[in-house]
């Protein structure tokens, strides 16, 4: 019997089976629901098996024989894409799909304009970007759902490799009218009477708190969220300070207050900027392409944070 699907359709059947929503995974591929809702239904009648229990308040859960599709689908794409890759490989050529992962904190003011000017240099290239915290980056890449993360080196497991770029030390940030906006440097011993807004994200948190764990001082949080965009119009409006490694091209926060950015005293360490990759990724022309493409380009902007020092 010759079946009659698409990589395309799998694709959505794959993404709506991961997040349990086709809404979600309509705004995740940037492909209208009703499109994603057909695709679905023409695999469920050219397999003759239902892959999902439509619940109409809790979206979708997939069924017993949706669970064991769902398994050889994520095959099926892995090795479309390695075909493609071998294609490239054979030419000589960078082309093909490639999955880019970014920290949320960074997406916005790193990876549009790298995949402009990549995307432009390389054009046989199909990029696709998503944005998650690090521990969901993490777990992306070992299913290989994502190709290479932009991401800084927290708690890297030994299975992945992490290329250094740049170090991104830590800021307080305040707003331009508050007490501490005109100091040249702040201690975690200081903050700690000024109310706090936290950016709640797994492992970028206990990070940040750890400042306060090893001065032996407790910060008054008030204010959580995973948003940078949030937490920076937080701190403009005055509901207290919060710390982040990254310092944007503009001093104001979204909703147009100014904020300060006061470098943080201590001995806590610099995080690094940087890629992470399954091990042998670079052997792949297309993530070799991209790594080196976004370290020049970061490398010109001279920016976020720090070079790299060199011990060469």
């Amino acid at each position: 019997m010759a079946l009659r699907f698409t990589l395309r359709q799998l694709e959505y059947f794959v993404t709506v089976g991961e997040l349990g929503s086709i809404a979600q995974a309509s705004e995740q591929v940037n492909v209208s629901s009703p499109s994603i809702s057909a695709a679905i239904s023409q695999l469920e009648e050219e397999f003759g098996l239902p892959l999902f229990v439509r619940k109409h308040a809790h979206g979708l859960s997939l069924t017993q024989a949706g669970r064991q599709f769902l398994v050889q689908a994520r095959k099926v794409l892995a090795e479309a894409k390695s075909l493609s890759r071998l294609a490239g490989s054979i030419s000589g050529s960078v082309q093909g799909p490639l999955n880019v992962g970014c920290l949320l904190t960074f997406a916005q003011v790193l990876l549009p304009a790298i995949r402009r000017e990549f995307q432009a240099t390389y054009v046989d290239v199909q990029v696709s970007q998503v944005e998650y915290d690090q521990q969901t980056l993490i777990e992306k890449l070992r299913r290989a759902d994502i190709d290479v993360a932009i991401s800084y080196d927290l708690e890297v497991p030994s299975d992945l490799e992490f290329i250094p770029l740049r170090l991104l030390p830590l800021y307080v940030l305040v707003a331009a009218d508050h007490h501490l906006a005109k100091a040249k440097s702040v201690t975690v011993e200081t903050l700690v009477d000024y109310p706090m807004v936290l950016l709640d994200l797994p492992i970028s948190r206990a990070y940040f708190l750890s400042a306060f764990e090893n001065a032996g001082v407790i910060p008054n949080i008030v204010e959580r969220t995973r948003d940078m965009a949030v937490m920076r119009s937080l701190v403009a409006n005055g509901f207290g300070f919060s710390l982040a490694n990254i310092r944007p091209h503009s001093d104001l926060s979204p909703d147009g207050r100014a904020l300060s950015f006061i470098p943080l005293e201590g001995t806590l360490r610099p995080l690094r900027l940087g890629f992470i990759v399954p091990e042998g990724a670079r052997t792949i022309l297309s993530i070799d392409a991209f790594i080196e493409h976004a370290s020049q380009t970061i490398s010109a902007w001279n920016y976020p944070g720090l070079p790299l020092p060199d011990f060469s």
